[in-house]
C-alpha cells in the first residue's frame, strides 16, 4: 500500500491541487520512469502534520492513496450510502463520492476521485487532516489481503463476480453511532420508508457539510443532539416510537459503542455489547458492524430479502435464514464478503411472491 499526501510542495507539504489537475494524472505501477519514489515520497509513506504549510480555509487537503492493489473506491464506500437521497453521501455527475463525517478533531467532507491504481482525496473541514487518516480503513486497506483465502471453486457466481469486481473492500468507518443510527430506522420498514426518515431527520437536524460539498450534504446528527429531536419530528419523518426510542436509547451510551472499536474487526463480543441496546437485535447489531467495524462475518440475518436472494443466486431457490446460515458455513470468517460479491454479482431472483406493504405513520 502506497500512501502520498497531497500535491508534494517543494518543501514536502501539503498544498491546494493546481487549477486543471486531472484525476487520472497517474503514474502507472509498472511505469519504468517509477523508481520507488513518487515526487520524492518514499513509498508506504505519509507526509507529516508538521511538515504541511498554511493553507486557505477553503482550500483542501489532499491525499492520493495508491494501495498495492487496486481499490474500487465507489463499490467500497456504496454501503454507506443510504439511499440516493442520502444527505451524507452523494455520487456527482463524474461519478466522485463525497463524504460528510465527524472526527475527533471537528467535522469534514471527502471526496474521492481518480483511478483505481490511485484515488484522489480531497478534504475540507477542520476535521480535514484527521479524516484523510482514516481513508485507508475506510477504502479498506487491512480488508484487501483477506479476499485471496476465499475458496470459490465451487460457485461460479462467485468466481467471476470476484474476477469482475477485484477492487471490492469492505469499509470500516470507525463511526459506531453513526452506523447504528439509520440501521436502526431501517428496522422492520421498506427501504422507501427508512431512506425518506433518515433524509428528513438528518437535513432538518445536521449540519451542513464543509467545504464546496454539494448544497444539500449534510453532517449526521451527533448523539447529543440526536437525544433532543422531539417526539413529533420523529413521528412527521415516519418513524414509529419503538424505533425512536431505540435511537435515544444507542445515543445515550455513544460513547461506550464508540469503544468497541479497539476490540477490532468486530466478533461475537462485539455483537454482544452492540446487542445490550434495547432494541438492537442480530440484525441491527450485523448491519451496523458490517461498516462501522469493516466485519467481514457480520451477516444480515432477519433480513426481509436477503437469504431468499443468496439462496436464488447460489442454489436456485428462496431459503430461509436457517438454510443461509448452513449455505454459508463453509465459508465462515468471510460470510459478508460472500453476500457482498452475491450483490455485486448482477443477479436479480425471479419477481415473484409477496412484498412488504410500504406504511406511512405520520398521520397516525
Amino acid at each position: 500500500m502506497t500512501i502520498t499526501a497531497g500535491t508534494p510542495s517543494t518543501a514536502g507539504g501539503l498544498r491546494p491541487p493546481h487549477d486543471g489537475a486531472r484525476d487520472d494524472d497517474v503514474r502507472r505501477d509498472d511505469d519504468p520512469r517509477d523508481d520507488g519514489r513518487r515526487d520524492g515520497v518514499p513509498r508506504g509513506e505519509v507526509l507529516p502534520d508538521a511538515a504541511r504549510p498554511a493553507r486557505r480555509d477553503d482550500a483542501p487537503l489532499e491525499l492520493h492513496y495508491e494501495p498495492r492493489e487496486p481499490v474500487d473506491y465507489r463499490a467500497t464506500l456504496a454501503p454507506l450510502r443510504r439511499g440516493a437521497g442520502d444527505p451524507c453521501v452523494h455520487v456527482d455527475e463524474s461519478g466522485a463520492v463525497w463524504l460528510a463525517l465527524r472526527t475527533p478533531e471537528g467535522p469534514a467532507t471527502l471526496r474521492f476521485s481518480g483511478a483505481r491504481g490511485r484515488v484522489r482525496v480531497c478534504a475540507w473541514g477542520s476535521g480535514a487532516s484527521a479524516a484523510l487518516q482514516q481513508v485507508p480503513e475506510l477504502l479498506g486497506a487491512d480488508d484487501a489481503g483477506h479476499w485471496a483465502e476465499l475458496d470459490l471453486g465451487a460457485s461460479a457466481l462467485l468466481a467471476d463476480a470476484r474476477h469482475r469486481n477485484p477492487g471490492l473492500r469492505l469499509t470500516r468507518t470507525g463511526r459506531v453511532f453513526d452506523a447504528l443510527a439509520p440501521a436502526v430506522i431501517e428496522q422492520k420498514v421498506t427501504s422507501v420508508e427508512a431512506f425518506r426518515a433518515w433524509r428528513i431527520l438528518v437535513t432538518v437536524h445536521g449540519e451542513a457539510a464543509p467545504g464546496p460539498a454539494p448544497a444539500r450534504m449534510r453532517l449526521a446528527p451527533t448523539p447529543e443532539v440526536w437525544r433532543r429531536i422531539p417526539s413529533w419530528e420523529w413521528h412527521r419523518a415516519g418513524v414509529d416510537p419503538r424505533r425512536s426510542r431505540t435511537v435515544l436509547q444507542a445515543a445515550q451510551v455513544a460513547a461506550g459503542l464508540e469503544r468497541t472499536t479497539a476490540l477490532g474487526r468486530g466478533g461475537a463480543e462485539v455483537e454482544r455489547l452492540l446487542r445490550t441496546v434495547n432494541g438492537v437485535g442480530v440484525w441491527t447489531a450485523a448491519e451496523t458492524a458490517q461498516r462501522s467495524h469493516g466485519d467481514a462475518d457480520a451477516v444480515s440475518f432477519g433480513d426481509y430479502h436477503l437469504a431468499a436472494h443468496i439462496g436464488w443466486a447460489l442454489v436456485g431457490q428462496p431459503i430461509d435464514d436457517d438454510a443461509l446460515a448452513e449455505l454459508l458455513e463453509p465459508w465462515r470468517g468471510h460470510r459478508q464478503r460472500i453476500v457482498r460479491l452475491v450483490l455485486a454479482s448482477g443477479f436479480r431472483k425471479p419477481r415473484h411472491g409477496a412484498r412488504m406493504t410500504i406504511q406511512d405513520h405520520r398521520d397516525h
